[in-house]
């Protein structure tokens, strides 16, 4: 049988390259440029291929693959961003992206690659007054899609004809993995250009994605709930909660007690999605202390769980050296819930080892 191999654009830690080796697939090659990332995955993947910048980038000369992943840079289309959309100087490299997909393709004569995915922000689905995500749309079909006259995109869509096979789906990464992870809503599509199997991939019922338990490490426990095991030293048990720093600023000042003990987070809030600009802060007591507890901000180590990864994947470089926090944190804000491209890469194995 054929080895399926991926090439990863805009690949920040290899969280693709990942999911893809966790399913039978091999990475050959990466394009990043920023260097704690491209050190990182160096670390995890040292036979993987660094292209470097992509707008260097000739999609005929650099190895074709079965599989190209991308998630383009979002600052212009999240909505905590400028929302100058794919006309915006870092999401434009959006089309960067597609070029060398065309690029490929014209020079394996339509062979390769045979599968694209797309990630990015939610807000793609609604900047530049709903025109961004046609745009996107017609960058990989060809093909002009009309915006629904609902007047919005709904959450999972497709599209067929005679380009290629293209469905997209809005995954939010808490529901994706047992135990529970962080908040993290985005858009993926997947483009089939060798057949007709997108909805087998991003569709079709699979098992949820098992988190492994931690190796005592320290830190935060990746519990169910947000409730930690029961800890060796005298039995406690910790309670994790998300706390909403809004909500308590916002109450102290109009004197709600209520909105202000709220604030302190109930037991089936989601922790909020991580950022590259932030980390939100957490209520943390023990189950016989409440009164003893604190505030505090999830370690790197708790934010690699919030997001899926092993244990210190961001921790050290390819030469052995410790990440910066800064760095770690940076990196896993821009980052890729491993769930969800777990579940698109267990789709993709599937459909290309039929």
């Amino acid at each position: 049988m054929e080895k399926i191999t991926l090439g990863s654009l805009f690949d920040g830690i290899g969280v693709f390259p990942l999911a893809a080796t966790l399913h039978g697939i091999t990475p050959l090659w990466a394009s990043e440029i920023e260097k704690a990332p491209i050190s990182i995955t160096r670390r995890h993947f040292p036979d993987m291929e660094h292209l470097g910048d992509i707008t260097k980038l000739d999609g005929g000369k650099i190895p074709a693959v079965h599989v190209l992943t991308f998630g383009s840079p979002c600052q212009n289309l999240s909505q905590i961003g400028n929302r100058t959309g794919l006309a915006g100087e870092k999401s434009s490299l959006f089309y960067q992206a597609i070029r060398i997909i065309k690029e490929m393709r014209d020079a394996t004569d339509g062979r390769f690659p045979v599968i694209a995915v797309w990630e990015n922000v939610m807000g793609s689905l609604s900047s530049s007054d709903r025109l961004d995500f046609a745009a996107v749309l017609r960058a990989f079909t060809d093909t002009d899609i009309p915006i629904p006259a609902s007047g919005g995109w709904a959450h999972a869509g497709m599209v067929r004809g005679r380009g290629p096979d293209l469905c997209w789906r809005l995954m939010d990464a808490q529901y994706w993995a047992s135990p529970r992870l962080a908040r993290r809503q985005r858009i993926f599509i997947v483009a089939d250009f060798g057949g007709r199997r997108a909805h087998e991939i991003l569709f079709k019922p699979r098992p949820m994605f098992q988190i492994p338990p931690s190796r005592g490490e320290g830190g935060m426990p990746a519990a169910q709930d947000h409730r930690g095991p029961v800890i060796e030293a005298g039995g406690r048990v910790p309670v994790v909660r998300p706390f909403q720093m809004f909500r308590m600023r916002g109450a102290a000042n109009d004197r709600y007690h209520v909105q202000f003990r709220d604030s302190f987070g109930f037991a089936d809030d989601p922790f909020p999605t991580l950022l590259a600009g932030g980390v939100a802060p957490f209520a943390f007591w023990y189950e016989d202390d409440p009164m003893g507890g604190c505030i505090r901000y999830p370690t790197e180590l708790e934010s690699e769980r919030l997001m899926g990864l092993p244990d210190g994947w961001t921790k050290y470089g390819a030469d052995g050296r410790e990440i910066s926090g800064v760095q770690r944190y940076r990196a896993l804000g821009n980052s890729i819930a491993l769930p969800c491209a777990g579940y698109i890469m267990a789709g993709i194995s599937e459909v290309l080892n039929q």
